[in-house]
């Protein structure tokens, strides 16, 4: 990565950091999370004691990590951050819990992907805040105990059923992120513009969310790309018609759909005579991994009504057909 690249990514880190919440006030949506989370964290105020564990669980970008923060804010600790690729030998998460201080919270995103010999670490460690070392190999190898201090875990996952059941019962709450609505993304949107110190107008507020896949954090790119586009061209605010030149050039259409959604769609359509057709096979026609269709394509879709899964496979709806402008009876025949 060059200097003028790196630099330009930093830029984006620093606003990605200016947008996001850092209250309960200041978070849109999830309100039913909001007030059980507001319930464990004044419990936990009152008694002196490290909130539970917890654990998120949705599609990116509607809130995990910002939560995690919020809750490091109420408590008043600090929030320790890692992933779960970057888990790989048993050292590194004892490393990590050993170093803690009291109270704080560790944050774990993509916990789904944690070694399991780091997981096994992890169990004694949520349950009792002890850890279990193997020092040495063969006969001269002995077992270490460590006590650790109270503190809390967040995991944060899109693919909560890769989660062990024994790792997921030692979350003391488990909660699950929903698609946000279009009033709770519409006043997302007019917050950041208004941290952007971006003008903008009630129809490009609007358009915006129409084409945000009901996630914030899409919903924030697009505004940072309609900011730009007004900027380069002159343009007094952002209205209607600068959002849909914006979407135009990142070809996204009116319902949000990428061009990796609709080649999704209309190869189902298409080659497969609108389905039934296999996760595999599908895989295989759009050269994508199988996890990518199930976890980041397939939500969105089945959520605007373009996609069934059925116990034979994928469907394409009628509103699919719709939408691409292809004839249904046609197609069938």
């Amino acid at each position: 990565m060059d200097q003028k690249t790196a630099k330009k990514s930093k830029e984006e880190q620093n606003l990605e950091t200016l947008l996001r919440p850092g209250s309960f006030e200041d978070y849109v949506g999830q309100e039913k999370i909001k007030t059980n989370l507001r319930l464990i964290i004044d419990a936990a105020k009152g008694r002196g004691e490290s909130s539970d564990h917890l654990l998120f669980y949705g599609q990116a970008g509607l809130g995990k990590t910002t939560l995690a923060y919020i809750i490091g804010k109420e408590l008043g600790v600090n929030v320790r951050s890692t992933s779960g690729p970057a888990l790989e030998k048993a050292g590194d998460i004892a490393a990590l819990l050993s170093n803690l201080e009291p109270h704080e919270i560790l944050f774990i995103d993509e916990i789904h992907r944690i070694n399991k010999l780091v997981e096994e670490i992890l169990y004694p460690a949520l349950e009792s805040r002890t850890l279990h070392l193997i020092i040495g190999k063969g006969p001269t190898a002995r077992t270490f105990t460590l006590d650790l201090p109270p503190f809390t875990v967040i995991g944060a996952t899109t693919r909560v059923n890769l989660l062990s059941s024994p790792l997921r019962s030692r979350f003391g709450a488990t909660f699950r992120l929903d698609y946000y609505g279009m009033g709770d993304i519409e006043k997302i949107i007019e917050r950041s513009a208004r941290i952007l110190g971006a003008p903008i107008t009630p129809e490009g507020i609007h358009e915006l969310a129409l084409a945000s896949r009901f996630t914030p954090r899409v919903a924030n790119r697009l505004l940072k790309r309609a900011r730009d586009y007004v900027q380069v061209y002159k343009k007094k605010h952002i209205d209607k018609q600068a959002v849909e030149k914006t979407l135009a050039m990142l070809e996204i259409d009116s319902l949000g759909l990428e061009d990796a959604d609709r080649q999704l769609l209309e190869i189902i359509i298409t080659k497969f005579n609108g389905g039934p057709v296999g996760l595999k096979t599908l895989a295989a026609s759009l050269n994508e991994e199988m996890e990518t269709i199930e976890g980041v394509y397939e939500p969105f879709l089945m959520k605007l009504g373009l996609l069934h899964r059925t116990p034979s496979g994928r469907v394409a709806t009628p509103l699919a057909y719709e939408h691409l402008g292809i004839e249904r009876e046609k197609k069938l025949l």
